[in-house]
């Protein structure tokens, strides 16, 4: 009897240490992943910060500008903003497009990647279609704005941005907002729609969780009306879903 109370003394204690272990561990673990996660997003905005001195202005030679940044990597291609969010980075080409998944624009592993151009696309931007990726972040950072256009009130008020290039400068209207699979052809095969976008716009019509009317109806009217640029984000709404925001490009010029 004695014996039996001791065995089960021992087991119950040794029982009791093996949980306080594993809560001592996973404790750690959950700390160490919450560091790790705040030091992802410091970095980001670091990053950030460092490069906003280098943010070319739209309608202006920028050439120098451009040099800057190219000195620091020579894949930056453009710079991209959308007013009303936190997006306001400059944008890259690799060789492919798992290049910069996890690569910042100094060259170094990071985990929120850099805003970059599909790699089938013009980095001179001179193609009907061009097609950007960001990974979705929390607390605005990288592409994770994208889903603000997902609500209609914001999509309605928040229609602008820039696209600045070495040479030149575009002012981006937005006019669509859609949920689609990370296998759509029709916005990630960007070299479907170089000879015309006419195809794009019967499936943005058809798919936009949103869209302004009075924006497409203007598209392929003009020459300055004809590019169109494509951004997009994961979603978590279902596996392999993308949140893509679809923007006119029109040659900047001054507001009078």
């Amino acid at each position: 009897m004695d014996v039996s109370r001791i065995f089960l003394k021992t087991a119950n204690s040794l029982l009791s240490a093996v949980i306080v272990l594993f809560l001592v561990v996973a404790g750690a673990y959950s700390a160490y992943a919450l560091w790790d996660n705040m030091q992802v997003y410091a970095s980001v905005d670091d990053i950030q910060s460092q490069l906003l001195k280098y943010k070319p202005t739209p309608g202006e030679d920028n050439g120098p500008t451009f040099e800057e940044l190219r000195a620091i990597n020579p894949d930056v291609c453009a710079w991209i903003t959308l007013d009303g969010t936190k997006i306001d980075y400059p944008v890259l080409q690799g060789e492919d497009n798992l290049t910069y998944i996890n690569k910042d624009v100094y060259g170094n592993f990071a985990l929120a990647g850099s805003i970059f151009l599909d790699s089938n696309c013009d980095r001179s931007f001179q193609e009907k279609y061009s097609l950007l990726y960001g990974h979705h972040m929390a607390e605005h950072k990288m592409f994770g704005d994208l889903d603000l256009y997902e609500k209609q009130k914001f999509f309605d008020k928040n229609q602008t941005g820039t696209l600045v290039l070495p040479d030149r400068s575009y002012k981006l209207e937005i006019f669509a907002c859609i949920k689609t699979s990370a296998n759509e052809d029709n916005i990630f095969i960007p070299q479907k729609w170089q000879k015309s976008t006419d195809g794009l716009l019967k499936f943005a019509e058809k798919n936009a969780m949103y869209i302004h009317q009075d924006t497409m109806k203007k598209i392929g009217t003009s020459k300055d009306f004809s590019q169109i640029l494509a951004m997009s984000t994961c979603s978590s709404d279902y596996t392999d879903a993308r949140t893509v925001i679809l923007a006119v490009m029109k040659p900047y010029s001054p507001e009078k």
